[in-house]
Order: structure tokens, then sequence, then C-alpha cells
């Protein structure tokens, strides 16, 4: 049985070459293009971005939020995924006003996509704790200088070798990390994990910081400076990207870091070491990370110290430093072996996060 509803007037809707049309529950993107209409369905076959808010590329409708294209008039794939489809509709013109035929929708078809492997189940390995480093220390790649954080968390990565752990250390400096898109600024559900980026870059790095927070690792140190009162940009660049983690607590229910443990090596000419370690460790509580007593260790000179040679000197002899970059690793060690344990802390997260109390 035909359902022919009225979208208005043929001249108006000519006006946009691509808008969103709402009639109930169904959502229809239609299309204006060398003089012809396309009715397909608004939403994509992805993540069920809205394709009517997107944009026309030649005959396909590329959705706003990570960029799949559908004919505009098929409601076919590009080329190379013609079978995915997403449902088209019968529509004519009479007296002026264009109308849809709700109930001539073809069938919507998903083709199966091979899963990310960062998707896998989450299943730690057998073994000792595994330590991650990551350093967010920027600098000139081909001209590397001492650098106060990276120092401290080299001493407390070699001793956490003499203690028997694994380690990895990442370097923010030297890998190809793009900056966060702000897809979570889109719709929640655009942002997915792994990352949109890393979905469709394979030369983004950032997959490799992913796989050690969810798969790999159990303990974590980042080391930072200060700058202006804040960790380095390399940090903030690190942790936008993690919002995919966090978000999955909000949209999906799923909880990726489980018992992980983290500490902080916070150095620095400027002061604030208190705003920064708070603010560091506010985000990676959000992640449902744990925290050993005494989570940071930390330098600075304070505001008026301009003598950062003096600093740097410091740095480089202080015993109590070394040594506290040392401690650091034996309460982090200390507690990750616990929670990796035989008795490993087995929780249930309702709603985990101040952002993932969402109503079931």
């Amino acid at each position: 049985m035909e359902n022919w509803i009225d979208l208005g007037e043929v001249e108006k809707l000519k006006q946009k070459e691509l808008a969103e049309f709402q009639i109930g529950k169904t959502k229809l993107a239609i299309s204006f293009k060398n003089g012809e209409f396309g009715i397909i369905s608004s939403v994509c076959n992805h993540v069920g971005g809205p394709l009517g808010d997107g944009h026309l590329d030649g005959d396909y409708v590329v959705c706003p939020w990570h960029f799949w294209k559908f004919h505009h008039k098929t409601g076919e794939g590009e080329l190379g995924y013609e079978n995915d489809k997403v449902p088209s509709y019968n529509f004519r013109i009479e007296n002026e006003k264009l109308f849809v035929d709700l109930n001539s929708a073809t069938k919507r078809n998903k083709l199966p996509h091979a899963p990310h492997p960062l998707t896998r189940k989450i299943e730690r390995e057998p073994g000792g704790v595994r330590l991650v480093g990551i350093s967010t220390t920027a600098m000139n790649k081909d001209f590397p200088r001492y650098s106060t954080s990276d120092h401290l968390l080299n001493t407390s990565l070699n001793y956490a070798k003499e203690k028997g752990c694994e380690t990895k250390l990442f370097k923010l400096n030297e890998m190809n990390i793009k900056n966060c898109e702000g897809y979570y600024s889109k719709s929640a559900r655009a942002c997915t994990f792994p990352c949109t980026i890393t979905q469709m870059d394979p030369n983004d790095e950032m997959e490799n910081i992913y796989d050690a927070f969810v798969h790999w690792g159990d303990a974590f140190i980042v080391s930072t400076p200060i700058r202006w009162g804040v960790a380095g940009s390399l940090y903030y660049k690190m942790v936008e990207r993690m919002n995919s983690i966090q978000n999955q607590e909000t949209i999906a229910g799923k909880h990726l870091l489980k018992n992980k443990v983290v500490g902080l090596i916070i150095t620095g000419g400027q002061d604030n070491v208190q705003g920064v370690a708070g603010n560091m460790l506010g985000f990676f509580a959000e992640l449902g990370c744990q925290f050993p007593q005494f989570p940071f260790i930390a330098h600075s000179r304070g505001w008026s110290a301009e003598d950062m040679e003096s600093n740097v000197k410091y740095v480089r002899e202080s015993k109590i430093l070394h040594e506290g970059a040392k401690s650091l690793v034996d309460r982090i060690y200390e507690m990750a072996g616990l929670m990796i344990g035989e008795n490993a802390l087995q929780q249930k997260f309702d709603k985990g996060g101040r952002k993932a109390s969402r109503e079931k």
C-alpha cells in the first residue's frame, strides 16, 4: 500500500542542494542536482549520522560525521561499496509539490566491515607488571635538548626494568599523532572508539597509545613539563584524542580501562605543580584509572626563577628527585601487582564517571 506524503513546494525545495526532513520517525535526505530530485534515508549505515546534514560530492551524499558516501538517488555506496546501501524512496511531482511514498523504501543493506584490531576482546596476557612511560615534552626532533621530565621518566623506567617490569616508552614528540577533529562536537555518537582519525588514517600513531592503555599496559607514568601553569601542549593533544575512550562510557556503557594505575612526573621552570597534577589526575580518574598513594613527583623553581640552566643542573644532580622517581615506581608497582594478581579487583561499572550518568 502506498503512503504518499507532501514534502512541500518544489520551488522552495530546489533552493537547497541537500536537506534533511523528518516525518514521524522517518528521516529523509532530499537532494536536488542537475534539475532532478533524489530521496534517500538520512540515516548513515556507519553509526547513524545525519546524511541530510552533509553535502554532495558529485552524485554522492557525504555523511557529515565520518564522510561515508551514498548515491543521492539510489542510496548505493560509493564505488567498490555499491552493496552498502541506505533505503531510497519513490517520489513524484504534482501541482508544483513534491510527494514521497514512505512505503516504497528499498531495503537497507549493511556490508560487514572487518572490526578494527583495537576493538578485540580485552584480555590481559599472563605475565608481570607492564609499565608504560609517556613523554609529552616538545622539542626539535633533529636537535634534541635535555628535558628534566624526560630525564626523571627514564630513571623511573630503568628502575622498573630492574624490578622485572616489561616497559614501553612513547615519546609523543616523535610520533605522528593528529589533532582531535572534534567529532564529539557534532554528536556524542560521532565520537567512536577507536577514534575516527585512527580508523581512517593508517599512519596515525595514536593507535599505539590506545593499544597501550586498553590492552597492553597495567601501569603508566606520564611525564610533562609545566607550560604557563599547565601541562605541555602534547599532553593535551593526546588526552583530547583519548576522549573516545571516556565517551564509550557515555554512549555504549563500555568500560575500556580496567585495573589501570597511573602516576605522574611534573617538572618545569614555572610553578603551579598542584594545579597541573589536579587537572591530570582528574582526567585519568574520568577514564576509570586508579592512583597509588602520593601519585606524582614534581619539581619547580617557581614563577620568578628564570635561570633554566640552574634548573637543569639541579634536576641532573638531585638525588632526592631520582630517588623519588624510583619510589614512584615502587608505589605504582605494588598497587598494579595487587590489581592484576589472583585476587584482582573485580568491579562493576553501572554508571562510571561524571559524564556517563545516562538514563536507562
